[in-house]
């Protein structure tokens, strides 16, 4: 499904792209949770390095928005989109910050199913900003929404086991909310992205 865009303004699409490759860079960094030879807190310090980045660029986009009389598509959908993308880095940089404040994972690894949140996660990123660039370049993205999905389901599960693997008893009371609360992060951080890939859905279909 292809979109029929107004004007295009390849300055507006670009902003987009610059997210999302942003959403990759931060999908990949937190890959690092756990790995000895990346401390807790370079991780974190890497996380919210990215997560300013990111916000520049939403500002930049939205001060270009107010100033454009004609968007390529509908001006609340571009708002939206742009949160949409903020959000994933938000929670992922939320994700990072907690283990570093909690003292986790700097002397053991995190529970495996949270390795797997982990690995998803960098799934979800290398997905995301080639998307973008078929986005801007007006090229089917069914693909894209339809793996996310996919991906977002099997990082719901793996939350799940994770839970039944924290109140089983292997975990002091205390390290189960703190791990919980980093899990809690990653599971909205996948939740996120797939919000980016509904509303790009939304776009298309809306547009088309």
């Amino acid at each position: 499904m292809r979109l029929r865009l107004r004007p295009r303004q390849p300055e507006l699409f670009e902003f987009f792209t610059r997210a999302a490759r942003n959403a990759e860079r931060a999908a990949a960094a937190i890959g690092g949770l756990g790995d000895p030879a990346v401390g807790s807190a370079e991780l974190s310090e890497r996380l919210v390095e990215i997560e300013h980045d990111n916000d520049e660029v939403t500002h930049e986009l939205y001060n270009k928005l107010n100033t454009s009389f004609i968007t390529p598509f509908d001006r609340d959908d571009m708002y939206r989109l742009a949160a949409r993308l903020d959000d994933v880095i938000d929670q992922l940089e939320e994700a990072a910050t907690l283990a570093h404040l909690y003292g986790l994972f700097d002397g053991e690894p995190p529970p495996p199913e949270m390795v797997r949140q982990l690995e998803i996660l960098r799934e979800l990123g290398d997905i995301v900003a080639p998307a973008f660039e078929r986005f801007a370049e007006n090229k089917d993205l069914k693909q894209y929404w339809v793996e996310t999905n996919a991906l977002e389901n099997e990082a719901d599960r793996e939350y799940r086991h994770l839970l039944v693997r924290l109140f089983g008893g292997q975990y002091e009371a205390l390290t189960v909310l703190k791990l919980k609360d980093v899990g809690d992060s990653l599971e909205q951080a996948a939740d996120a992205f797939e919000h980016v890939a509904n509303t790009v859905e939304a776009i298309v279909v809306k547009e088309s």
